[in-house]
C-alpha cells in the first residue's frame, strides 16, 4: 500500500488567507483542490510537501463570466462546470472539444482549471488550449496581482512561474471573433494524451488574418507552434495549407518516446491533428459567417 509521508493539513476561506498559510509554511507547502495529480504523486513519495493548503472553499474562485468583452474562468471552476458553461462554449467551443476528453466524469467533477495548468504536465489537455487562445494567468500574491500570457507561463515539465507564496486566481481570454477546435489521439477514453493539437483562427474572406496553434504531449516548447502560426497568417485558408502548417508545427517538437507511442509517431500525430484542428476551426468558422464549409484544395 503506498502510503504519503507525514504532511500539516490546512483550509484556507479566502484567498488571503490562502496567501497568509503559503508564507506561513514556505516553499515546502502546496495548494491542493480536486488532488487528481498531487495525491498520486504524494503517494508514490515523487511530491512530499510539508502542509497542504485546502482551498475548496475559496468559492470567489470558482465562477465563469464575462468582464470588460473578456472571458473570466476562476482557477477553482471545476472541468465539468467549464464543459457545462454555455457561455465558454459559445464564444470558444475549443474548451467543450477538450474538457469532453478530459478523463471521467469521477475526474471532471472534482478537477479543476487552475490545478490543470499549474501541474505544467507536459501531456496536459487545458495548457494547449489556454496557449491556442493566447490566454493571460491572473497570479496573485501578498503585493497584488500580476497578469502574465500563459505562453509564457510554463518554464518547464511541471514548472511555471507562479511563486511559492503566490495563488492562480484566474485565466482570461479576451472575447473576439474567432473559431476554434481541439483534436486529441488517446489510447483509452479519458487519457492522457499520445498528442494533441487545438487550434483557433480568424479568417478575413478566404485569408488567414490570425492563427493561434497549441500542442500537448508531443514536446512542444510552451505547448504552441509560433513558426506555424507565422506561416499560416497572410495566406489563403487551404487544406494543403493547413497540412503544411502541420508539417511545420511537427518539425518544431520535440517528442520522447514512452509507454504511449515512439518519437516518429508522437510528431506525426503533431502534424496531422494540428491540420484537423485547423480544418474544424475553419468549419466553424464559415458556419459562423454563413458561408460554405466545404474543403478547399
Amino acid at each position: 500500500m503506498q502510503v504519503p509521508a507525514q504532511f500539516q493539513y490546512e483550509k484556507a476561506t479566502s484567498v488571503e488567507h490562502a496567501l497568509s498559510l503559503l508564507s506561513r509554511y514556505g516553499p515546502e507547502s502546496r495548494l491542493v483542490a480536486g488532488g487528481h495529480s498531487l495525491i498520486p504523486m504524494m503517494k508514490l513519495r515523487l511530491a512530499q510537501p510539508q502542509a497542504l493548503i485546502d482551498i475548496n472553499d475559496l468559492a470567489e474562485l470558482a465562477t465563469i463570466g464575462i468582464q470588460e468583452n473578456t472571458l473570466t474562468i476562476g482557477a477553482m471552476v471545476r472541468h465539468a462546470d467549464l464543459l457545462a458553461s454555455a457561455v465558454a462554449g459559445e464564444h470558444f467551443p475549443i474548451f467543450h472539444d477538450a474538457e469532453r476528453l478530459i478523463a471521467d466524469p469521477v475526474v471532471r467533477n472534482r478537477g479543476t482549471v487552475g490545478g490543470s495548468l499549474c501541474q505544467a504536465d507536459p501531456s496536459e489537455d487545458l495548457s494547449a488550449v489556454f496557449t491556442a487562445l493566447r490566454g493571460e494567468a491572473v497570479i496573485q500574491g501578498a503585493d497584488g496581482q500580476r497578469v502574465v500570457p500563459v505562453r509564457e507561463f510554463f518554464t518547464g515539465p511541471y514548472e511555471t512561474v507562479v511563486g511559492d507564496d503566490e495563488i492562480l486566481v484566474a485565466l482570461r481570454v479576451p472575447i473576439r471573433s474567432s473559431a476554434s477546435a481541439y483534436q486529441k489521439v488517446e489510447r483509452r477514453a479519458g487519457d492522457w494524451a499520445v498528442a494533441a493539437a487545438g487550434a483557433e483562427l480568424r479568417l478575413d474572406g478566404d485569408q488567414v488574418a490570425e492563427a493561434g496553434i497549441g500542442l500537448t504531449a508531443v514536446g512542444a516548447r510552451g505547448f504552441h507552434a509560433p513558426e506555424a502560426e507565422e506561416f499560416l497568417v497572410g495566406g489563403p485558408a487551404t487544406d494543403e495549407r493547413f497540412e503544411r502548417a502541420g508539417a511545420i508545427a511537427a518539425e518544431h517538437c520535440e517528442p520522447v518516446a514512452d509507454q504511449r507511442g515512439p518519437a516518429g509517431y508522437k510528431r506525426h500525430l503533431a502534424a496531422t491533428l494540428t491540420t484537423r484542428a485547423l480544418r474544424q476551426a475553419r468549419q466553424r468558422w464559415r458556419g459562423q459567417h454563413g458561408t460554405d464549409a466545404g474543403t478547399e484544395g
